[in-house]
């Protein structure tokens, strides 16, 4: 007994925790926006789901300043490192003041055009936003520095307080539920910072970087950016653009929808999380990258298929035990959305390879198809089910594209 337990805790190895801890982490994050879906119902949820799309255009924003730490976390070392890691969370913090302020100030014009029923919601948020950039370096320093353990924890810190924090809250006070809810993400903002490394940050006169080094970082965090601002863009602008063009109902609708296909999305995370560091490093030691892309791109794409095939064959039971009778009107769409989101997490895989050995095509790739699907968004809603097909479309000429770029790269 005891040599098949030491057997399997030698197997067990920290990126299997990590990865079951992803899994618990989008299931807590999906648990939350079930109960929000069927405490709040479509209106009130539409409200909801807007305050959730910005803390995905938060994390993508931010992912910038993780994604950097991380790729030179692995490059840099000692003193070098100790520079950059402080240079890069005075940074990161001073954007998120700046953010942070921007939305405070414009609350009432973010209330306005997209038809919430308060601005203070916008208001509270906008104050936890120093701290998810924070938050943000912090994991970039752990996923660098391959400690997952440490990564994990961060992740579940944040997701428990802001379920358990929100619920709580719905129950106890009598105020409208949006600023509720905005409160739970604030606090989960800052207790998603336990476990926090105080002794990266130095406010004292550090080792400048080379100009090599400054030179590095500066372009790989333009174009990582950029990067971030496509998945903005693919991500999220359909939920926005649906909550502008169609009434609260319909936009709670849609909500719904997004949040049941995305699943593929959030699981494919998992796997970007790990693929990033371990190219870099593989690359740095001279070694061939391409078998981990194919096994990772591999296991998404079964995932997905999977994920599709259950939306397509069981779409009802699917919102109904989820959601509930309140939102059966989106059952046609769904295998369709996670068939959207299928492609495009097999496309970022390939985004994501590229972009870590500093290689930017497929970067550009994925704006320009970003801004083909909020163009075709914009001329065709007519319906919800016009709205997917543009998404279906923009999605599966982008993955075409990025496999013929790898194709001709491999060449």
């Amino acid at each position: 007994m005891l040599r098949v337990i030491k057997s399997v805790k030698n197997k067990f190895k920290p990126e299997h925790l990590f990865m079951i801890s992803v899994l618990l982490v989008n299931g807590g994050n999906y648990l939350y926006n079930l109960i929000l879906g069927r405490i709040l119902g479509p209106e009130k949820f539409a409200d909801a789901a807007i305050l959730i799309t910005f803390l995905l255009v938060l994390s993508f924003v931010a992912m910038t300043f993780q994604l950097v730490t991380s790729k030179f976390a692995v490059l840099f070392e000692s003193v070098t490192f100790q520079s950059f890691v402080a240079k890069i969370y005075k940074n990161a913090f001073t954007t998120g003041i700046v953010l942070g302020i921007v939305i405070v100030l414009f609350s009432n014009s973010l209330q306005a055009f997209f038809n919430t029923s308060s601005a203070t919601m916008f208001v509270v948020f906008g104050i936890g936003v120093p701290f998810y950039f924070l938050m943000s370096v912090n994991r970039g320093v752990f996923q660098g520095k391959n400690e997952l353990t440490n990564l994990s924890i961060t992740y579940q810190s944040e997701m428990i307080s802001r379920l358990v924090i929100t619920l709580l809250l719905l129950q106890i006070l009598n105020i409208t539920s949006s600023v509720i809810i905005a409160i739970g993400i604030l606090v989960s903002f800052i207790l998603g910072l336990l476990p926090f490394k105080y002794s990266n940050i130095s406010f004292k006169k550090i080792v400048a970087l080379g100009e090599e080094e400054r030179k590095m970082v500066r372009s790989f965090f333009i174009i990582t950016a950029f990067y971030e601002l496509t998945q903005i863009i693919i991500n999220n602008s359909d939920i926005l653009l649906v909550k502008h063009y169609f009434d609260s109902y319909n936009a709670g609708l849609y909500a719904s929808l997004a949040l049941i296909g995305r699943v593929v999305y959030f699981i494919a995370w998992m796997f970007v999380m790990l693929l990033l560091p371990k190219v870099v490093q593989l690359h740095k030691d001279g070694k061939n990258t391409v078998p981990i892309l194919t096994k990772y791109v591999f296991y998404i794409a079964v995932i997905a298929t999977i994920i599709i095939g259950v939306c397509y064959f069981f779409p009802k039971q699917i919102i109904y035990i989820l959601f509930g009778d309140a939102y059966l009107g989106i059952t046609p769409l769904l295998w369709k959305y996670a068939l959207a989101t299928g492609v495009f997490a097999v496309s970022n895989i390939f985004a994501y390879y590229f972009l870590s050995l500093d290689k930017y095509v497929p970067v550009v790739l994925s704006g320009l198809f970003g801004l083909l699907q909020v163009v075709l968004v914009i001329i065709y809603h007519t319906s919800l089910a016009q709205v997917v097909n543009m998404q279906i479309i923009a999605m599966l000429l982008l993955l075409i594209v990025q496999l013929m770029f790898f194709y001709f790269r491999k060449r």
